[in-house]
């Protein structure tokens, strides 16, 4: 799928993007924001904690974004080039969430939001997992011997 032509979300109009890894990006940040989302739950009655989020959307198409890769130094003609980025740490992609009930100790954190934010990111990361094992079988089956 890479260099596939996919619609933009906003205009509707083809654009080519890689996007190669993206089942894999998907899951690593969803995994990221349910640690996220845990460290809210704990802190829940921490005076003056403020909760944090992450925008997926926007974390995700960051991270899908083609970054030129770091410069190193090839000692053989049989390396690889380099071609992938380090992750990088999920407090780059986190802001604080809207608060939505005011209380007397400045903790932001609101149960409710947190543990339905909590229920749909499970079960989001628990479809990234089977995608990628759908892929997984895909690859599976096309290296098996057919005469078997």
């Amino acid at each position: 799928m890479s260099n596939a032509l996919r619609p933009t979300p906003s205009s509707g109009a083809p654009t080519t993007a890689i996007d190669d890894d993206w089942k894999a990006t998907a899951l690593v940040f969803r995994g990221q924001r349910q640690a996220l989302i845990a460290s809210n739950i704990a802190n829940a009655d921490t005076p003056n904690y403020q909760a944090r989020d992450i925008s997926f959307s926007a974390a995700l198409e960051d991270a899908s974004r083609v970054r030129p890769a770091a410069p190193m130094s090839t000692t053989s003609p049989g390396h690889l080039a380099p071609s992938l980025v380090a992750p990088r740490s999920t407090l780059q992609f986190a802001q604080h969430a809207l608060q939505s009930q005011t209380g007397l100790d400045s903790n932001t954190v609101d149960m409710d939001r947190e543990r339905a934010s909590f229920a749909q990111n499970s079960i989001l990361h628990q479809l990234a997992v089977a995608s990628l094992d759908d892929e997984l079988k895909e690859f599976k089956m096309a290296i098996t011997d057919p005469r078997r």
